[in-house]
């Protein structure tokens, strides 16, 4: 079934995206390698410890830039007997290696700004220097929100996190420009200064890339907006009364597998079934990009009225209680006097646990004849 899912035009868009990665990383490579050699002959010139460092920076930021295209080439790679789900999950890696370089960059620019500052030295400024400066500072801006907004769009937080990184570059070479002014108008030298404040900023930002990229790593709640979609996409089948227990793991950018339980008559023979699972796989793919790998089958009663009398009535005891958020699952066998059914407790209740046994506890009250397998069920995309 998997791959009946993963057609031509799937292997095509993975293809475009990874050429688009690595494009938007060359071009970052090549203006990097250039802005750091004019800012390291140009700190070298006028004695700027600032401008060296930005010049280090721009080294880092080509670094980051090869780690995108080095994670981004071994998350294309096929699965295999090692990695069924693929290696999509290396391009957080590869993030997170960015986020930490950054974060590196803003400890040893803020180390050696307080160096200067107990060690002050007296910089050389001139206008020409200073004018390829502000030039670097307008490439840098076009060069992060460029990389950033091809991130965004291609879903690559290590390029995303590369144009936040040229950002705050850019403020860096900006803040050297303000210093160099402020200097040469009154002869005071701040730059020691706005480099430490500088580099605590980089260094929350740094901080802050690497626990979005761990988040994503030790796997997050799945967007309650894409579960929502997927199971209004799923109930648009007629037959399907109700879609739960929808899971959904990620495995690299746009690489999400899941399961989902649904609802169908108690009528529906096995080729239904089956033909019904296949047609709803195939119709979550194309609309969500979604491999759901497991349909489980609840069945309903739907030939008797009684039945339906009393799941109606248990409905009602369930939704009595707080914190309820689902019910399904939902059956009832007269031969064995048997009723079974799931139901959602939200996180929010103070103990689900509890919860669960009073909603037993009534319902048994009001049906002594019967034998309850109650299951307590959890929503994986509660909001």
């Amino acid at each position: 079934m998997r791959n009946e899912i993963l057609n031509e035009d799937t292997v095509i868009n993975n293809h475009s995206r990874e050429k688009t990665i690595i494009k938007t990383s060359v071009i970052g490579i090549i203006a990097n390698v250039f802005l750091a050699a004019f800012k390291a002959v140009i700190g070298l010139m006028t004695h700027s410890i600032a401008i060296v460092l930005d010049a280090v920076n721009n080294i880092s930021d080509a670094g980051s830039s090869v780690i995108t295209i080095t994670g981004t080439k071994l998350a294309s790679r096929e699965p295999d007997k090692k990695h069924p789900f693929g290696y999509g999950r290396i391009e957080y890696l590869s993030a997170m290696i960015i986020s930490v370089i950054v974060l590196y960059a803003g400890i040893t620019s803020f180390v050696e700004s307080v160096k200067k500052i107990i060690n002050p030295s007296t910089p050389d400024y001139s206008i020409i220097p200073l004018v390829i400066v502000a030039v670097a500072v307008v490439v840098k801006i076009v060069l992060g929100r460029y990389v950033k907004t091809v991130g965004t769009k291609v879903n690559s937080d290590s390029l995303i996190n590369s144009g936040e990184d040229a950002t705050l570059d850019s403020i860096i070479s900006a803040s050297t420009l303000v210093a160099a002014l402020i200097f040469m108008l009154f002869g005071l030298s701040l730059e020691a200064w706005l480099g430490a404040i500088i580099s605590l900023v980089i260094i929350k930002s740094g901080v802050d890339m690497l626990k979005d990229t761990i988040s994503k790593i030790l796997g997050e709640r799945s967007d309650s907006e894409l579960a929502k979609s997927i199971k209004q996409t799923v109930t648009e089948f007629e037959s399907v009364k109700g879609a739960y227990d929808l899971v959904l793991n990620n495995y690299g950018p746009d690489a999400w597998n899941g399961s989902v339980h649904i609802e169908v008559p108690d009528t529906y023979s096995a080729d239904q079934i089956d033909n019904l699972i296949r047609e709803i796989q195939i119709a979550v793919y194309n609309k969500h990009k979604v491999i759901l790998t497991a349909i489980g089958v609840y069945s309903v009663n739907t030939k008797d009225e009684e039945i339906i009398a009393i799941e109606k009535r248990i409905r009602e005891i369930v939704f009595s209680h707080e914190h309820v958020l689902q019910m399904h699952g939902f059956y009832l066998t007269k031969e064995t006097m048997r009723i079974r059914f799931d139901v959602v407790i939200s996180f929010d209740a103070k103990n689900r646990r509890e919860a669960y046994q009073e909603i037993i506890s009534d319902v048994q009250k009001e049906f002594p004849e019967y034998q309850f397998q109650i299951a307590l069920d959890t929503d994986f995309s509660e909001e």
